[in-house]
């Protein structure tokens, strides 16, 4: 995997973790911009994902994903630092303007994790409480919305309403689109983790309610600071991920 999963898992991994880790070489040597770094890192990111996703799907079934259709939008969405302050960068932008359409998606967000914070996967499925960026089937932060939420693709949009309604357990997603996110997301909380930099998942709406309260959360995280760490989730050991990426990345 020079830049093709079909090189291989680990030599994906490696050539992300490798290209991450310039970037925020690079950064830091320039003294970039936090935002700027922010955009860039996650630029990077979602283009590897998604060019290589569409490689290692063709020949399979077809995605049977689309606008209006947000019935996975119950799921409890976990992000790295970077991808949550990419989030808040765009709800900062656009939230004046949806606000003079009477949208208020703060007011939605506040209210979503009063209603999930600290729940589990599995406790925040048998909620099925709704996404509060889904306005009319639609998803308002769609060009910016997490690895986690790009990665889940299903091929039969039916079995996943019933799955959410509770009549069925079994949904078809597509097995290259979860390999890939996991792959690229990974590399980048490795590279992260090198650079000194906050590298853990969160629960997307505990850590967005963090970072649009604290306008230096950019720069805190740039210095090494975990300002989101109080939505962070724990289901996966920190130490034990940790070894896992030496062993994967380069020597």
């Amino acid at each position: 995997m020079n830049d093709a999963v079909d090189a291989g898992p680990l030599a994906f991994f490696q050539a992300q973790h490798g290209a991450f880790v310039q970037t925020l070489e690079h950064a830091r040597a320039d003294d970039a911009d936090p935002s700027v770094l922010v955009r860039t890192l996650l630029s990077q990111a979602i283009d590897s994902y998604e060019r290589n996703a569409e490689l290692q799907a063709e020949g399979g079934p077809a995605l049977d994903c689309g606008r209006g259709c947000a019935a996975c939008c119950s799921l409890r969405v976990t992000a790295t630092t970077p991808e949550v302050l990419l989030v808040a960068q765009f709800l900062r932008a656009v939230q004046p303007g949806l606000l003079a359409r009477g949208i208020d998606l703060m007011a939605r967000l506040a209210g979503a994790d009063r209603h999930t914070a600290g729940l589990t996967e599995a406790e925040r499925l048998q909620r099925r409480e709704p996404c509060p960026f889904v306005a009319q089937g639609a998803c308002v932060i769609y060009p910016v919305r997490p690895l986690s939420c790009r990665g889940h693709a299903s091929h039969d949009r039916r079995a996943c309403v019933d799955a959410m309604a509770g009549r069925s357990t079994e949904v078809p997603c597509s097995l290259a689109h979860m390999t890939v996110r996991s792959l690229v997301q990974n590399a980048m909380q490795s590279a992260l983790r090198d650079a000194g930099m906050a590298w853990g998942m969160h629960e997307l709406n505990g850590a967005l309610q963090l970072a649009m309260a604290r306008p230096d959360a950019e720069a805190a995280w740039l210095r090494g600071e975990d300002p989101l760490a109080a939505a962070r989730v724990h289901e996966v050991d920190a130490d034990e991920m940790a070894r896992t990426f030496d062993q994967l990345k380069p020597a």
